[in-house]
């Protein structure tokens, strides 16, 4: 750990910038993440971001900007790795069932043991590359956060979601040129600016759909 202190301040304060009212037990689930990520960081490399305020800023609430696209009851974060955007999401939305697809063991591993410890009922963990996943049922909401190109992300995320579902690419600068690109029978149904409370750096969110499905 940093040693700096908590600042609880900073989350309660961002969270109701993004209209989130968090209680003192979703506030307290979200640090003790924050905690057991800085535990776990010592031993593998989870983040590069060690500062606690720089975690609540560019992890927990940049997690939480997605909330108002998410769609239906069952979400996917592929590509989890250190649990954001899932873990945090599921804090505050503890109605819906969040699934977080990690190819890599370790990782997993620490978001079981973040699962446990904070009691999440509504969290699954699963170890798989998005495109050899098969779940039983398909998603409403896909989420990815840094994960590579949306034509990419189309092609291997894509069989996981249920018809009329959304796939939300979370990008940092505005990505003009992977929008030019064809994207196989996806489109883009709209892109929008994000705001990160106290974070000066460009965040974005592409909202993908397929070509056939009319836009909602």
């Amino acid at each position: 750990m940093s040693g700096e202190p908590t600042r609880p301040a900073a989350l309660f304060d961002g969270a109701r910038a993004l209209g989130i009212e968090l209680s003192e037990e979703q506030a307290t689930r979200l640090i003790a993440h924050l905690d057991l990520l800085d535990d776990w960081n010592q031993r593998i490399n989870l983040t590069a971001i060690r500062e606690r305020h720089a975690q609540i800023t560019k992890h927990v609430l940049d997690s939480l900007t997605v909330r108002p696209w998410l769609k239906g009851r069952r979400i996917a974060d592929i590509g989890s790795g250190a649990g954001f955007p899932g873990i945090p999401l599921a804090i505050v939305e503890p109605d819906r069932h969040f699934v977080l697809i990690e190819s890599v063991g370790k990782k997993c591993r620490f978001l079981e043991q973040v699962r446990d410890a904070l009691a999440l009922a509504n969290l699954e963990v699963v170890q798989a590359r998005a495109e050899s996943y098969h779940p039983a049922a398909r998603f409403d909401t896909v989420i990815a956060r840094a994960v590579g190109p949306l034509a990419d992300l189309v092609r291997f995320a894509g069989s996981l979601l249920a018809p009329g579902a959304r796939l939300l690419a979370m990008k940092g600068r505005y990505p003009e040129e992977e929008l030019g690109k064809r994207l196989n029978g996806w489109k883009v149904v709209a892109t929008h600016v994000l705001h990160v409370p106290g974070l000066g750096e460009q965040r974005h969110l592409v909202e993908l759909g397929r070509s056939h499905e009319r836009l909602d």
